[in-house]
């Protein structure tokens, strides 16, 4: 069996350049959770330490808190997990799409399906992410006092 390769490789990275452009944004995504992870993580530390050391209504806040930083590192690592699959699913995309010009093998539907299920994916993700901002929004409470709202400023 002879491969005719003259522009079908030129063709097929034409072709792939979507699903390539989407594991970039993925992987700018991770990037942005791996940092709130750090930052959240260092926080649980320090509650933890704190934790110990206090008692009455200051350690219910503490405790308080722990849970909400908990329950970030759960969402923020369900969205990194989502992302990562995501992004392995638009590698077989792409994978398949060569082994389809190289070998003219019918892989476009399977190409297909592992596109719609990374974009699938990809949203999966975004809305865990968005469900941790909004727990991280909601946990920080200014008081009243430090926004002088009686003051016209």
């Amino acid at each position: 069996m002879e491969l005719n390769l003259d522009g079908v490789i030129a063709q097929t990275i034409q072709l792939a350049l979507t699903p390539v452009f989407v594991l970039v944004a993925i992987g700018n995504i991770l990037n942005i959770l791996s940092n709130r992870l750090a930052r959240v993580v260092d926080r649980s530390r320090f509650l933890q330490e704190t934790h110990a050391r206090t008692s009455g209504v200051e350690h219910d806040a503490v405790v308080r808190e722990i849970r909400i930083v908990d329950r970030r590192i759960r969402l923020i690592n369900s969205a990194m997990l989502l992302l990562v699959m995501s992004g392995l699913s638009i590698g077989m995309t792409v994978a398949m799409l060569f082994v389809e010009e190289v070998f003219h093998a019918s892989l476009q539907n399977a190409a297909a399906a592992f596109f719609f299920g990374s974009i699938a994916l990809l949203m999966a993700a975004l809305l865990s992410f968005l469900r941790e901002t909004r727990v991280a929004t909601n946990a920080l409470k200014i008081p009243a006092t430090y926004l002088e709202l009686e003051r016209k400023l």
